[in-house]
């Protein structure tokens, strides 16, 4: 028997606490985002529960100068068995606001000016669409409301929830982290302490449910979803090293620039290097960033050129994308050297040598720093790497240290250097462990009652596409791919060196739809968010508790 007064109560709390968290500020990287963190134990220490319990609610150490923290808070009942609400706090810049940026964390003034201001002029049709929803009354703006604090609230929501029932059997623990929209340092300094929170209370973590929001720009169907894993993702770059010659006198070296443009037009948007698995397929990768490096007007080809792409996988391993990618750029390079030297024997009418290249990984590249330079040119790197590692741009920082790594190994073109520009985040999927096919079954039935009670609809998919800390929450990645991706990421500052002995549960996603999160007409659904997730996240946790 459902209680109809608690699923009020428990809307009523999560659409009160979206809007309080909203208004207090947390861009990623600002003293806002430290104190966040504050502000959130302060309002759980004040709620019956935790003023009864306190050691059971405390923070954990991140990252950053202030200093970040992460948010725990445990909800104890019967037994061992633990289920983790999880969500970032952190969001996005505020900027695109433009003059309404004073207004962008006051969610329901927020959606007024928009209103406003989008009557006032012509409009797109994403902006129709914006205006059309909030006239509706069923969309609310804020930066963050959608991403992600609606789904910190449902937690709270449901971890008061669990706390009311009379005699709760297993254990709700809810973590509210930071820094989830740049390295996800939060989510994973914290991954690094469950097991010995875990030993504290003596806990048995059998699942989590990540809070993210999900966009459906239709009438919902997609955006009411319990998702089964995370997309991987990796930033493979391409150094390119020509042989520079004065405009003059083309054909006496190769332009860096006649490479990259290979190697983008084999990348870019090539359906055949995307991935299909669980019955989806990812979106084929693209180029991120394009630009040689140097400083100032020149008349002589360039020598060196940065690529950077975008690859999301459903399927692919670390190993696998370095080697495709590695024989993409050597396919590239053939061709861009063959079309060089067809057009050089055009020109002076008369066979030329053909030109050689080389592709090398940025593993192979130490090797000969170290081979050229030993171990003082390796510290020079290092120092370099330490003198960077501040920065919030990681593929500027690894676009610097290879190219002073090139010049320590006294590398000459033509040649490409391939790697890992960012930090790589894992595929997820509960069909990778028998834990998870047994929580999906359990799913099933809790997500056709929860449909059935709000008259609404909610279905599976398979991989939550947009890059998430669900990619290292329950995950334990493995030793071989995590040291071959360290081995070839320019810094450190963008590996994940994960410690032995992680926690490994199946996880779900379960958040908050809505439309255009990071933009200015970010907006959530509220009947959904505010009434139907509370409930479901309930009903889910309650499933993966149960022996």
């Amino acid at each position: 028997m459902i209680d109809e007064t608690a699923l009020r109560t428990a809307a009523a709390r999560t659409r009160a606490l979206s809007l309080l968290m909203t208004r207090w500020p947390s861009v990623t990287g600002s003293p806002d985002e430290a104190e966040f963190s504050e502000r959130l134990r302060a309002l759980l220490a004040g709620t019956p529960y935790f003023r009864d319990r306190p050691g059971q609610l405390f923070t954990v150490d991140s990252h950053g100068e202030p200093l970040t923290r992460s948010v725990v808070a445990l909800v104890r009942g019967a037994g061992r068995r633990t289920v983790v609400l999880a969500g970032h706090f952190d969001t996005v810049s505020i900027a695109n606001y433009g003059t309404l940026a004073p207004l962008a964390c006051d969610p329901e003034p927020l959606t007024q000016a928009l209103m406003g201001e989008l009557r006032s002029r012509p409009v797109n049709g994403a902006e129709a669409k914006a205006l059309e929803d909030f006239q509706s009354g069923d969309f609310i703006a804020g930066r963050g409301l959608l991403d992600m604090k609606s789904g910190l609230a449902a937690g709270i929501a449901v971890l008061e929830r669990f706390a009311g029932l009379e005699a709760p059997v297993g254990n709700l623990l809810f973590v509210a982290t930071p820094d989830e929209e740049n390295r996800s340092r939060g989510m994973r300094s914290l991954r690094n302490a469950l097991p010995e929170i875990a030993r504290r209370f003596d806990l048995d973590i059998v699942a989590g449910i990540n809070l993210d929001a999900s966009s459906c720009e239709r009438g919902g169907e997609e955006g009411r979803a319990v998702y089964l894993g995370s997309i991987g993702k990796f930033a493979p770059f391409a150094f390119v090293i020509g042989r520079p010659t004065h405009a003059g006198y083309p054909f006496n070296g190769t332009s860096a620039h006649r490479i990259s443009a290979e190697i983008t037009r084999a990348m870019d948007t090539v359906p055949e290097l995307s991935d299909e698995a669980f019955g989806e397929r990812s979106p084929p990768p693209v180029c991120l960033e394009a630009r040689d490096i140097r400083d100032g007007y020149d008349v002589t080809t360039p020598d060196r050129v940065w690529l950077s792409f975008n690859w999301l996988t459903h399927r692919r391993s670390a190993s696998e994308i370095l080697e495709e990618f590695h024989a993409v750029v050597s396919g590239a390079l053939r061709t861009a050297l063959e079309t060089q030297d067809a057009h050089a024997a055009r020109y002076h009418g008369r066979d030329a040598l053909p030109t050689d290249g080389l592709v090398l990984t940025y593993a192979g590249l130490l090797e000969r720093v170290e081979a050229r330079g030993g171990t003082l040119a390796l510290a020079r790197l290092d120092a370099l790497d330490r003198a960077l590692s501040g920065g919030t741009d990681p593929l500027k920082i690894s676009r610097e240290i290879v190219s002073a790594a090139v010049t320590e190994a006294g590398l000459e073109g033509p040649a490409v250097i391939v790697g890992f520009g960012s930090l790589h985040y894992p595929l997820v999927h509960l069909e990778r462990l028998e834990a998870g096919r047994i929580l999906r079954e359990r799913l099933q039935p809790v997500m056709r009652a929860a449909a059935d009670r709000h008259g609404t609809s909610i279905k599976f998919k398979q991989i939550f596409a947009g890059i998430s800390d669900m990619s290292f929450f329950g995950h334990r990645p493995d030793a071989g791919e995590a040291g071959l991706l360290a081995a070839n990421t320019p810094s450190p500052a963008f590996t994940d060196d994960a410690p032995e002995g992680l926690l490994s549960f199946p996880t779900v996603n379960i958040g908050p739809w809505g439309r255009d999160y990071h933009q200015k007409w970010e907006r959530v659904h509220a009947p959904y968010t505010f009434e139907v997730l509370p409930d479901l996240v309930f009903e889910t946790a309650l499933a993966g508790l149960a022996e």
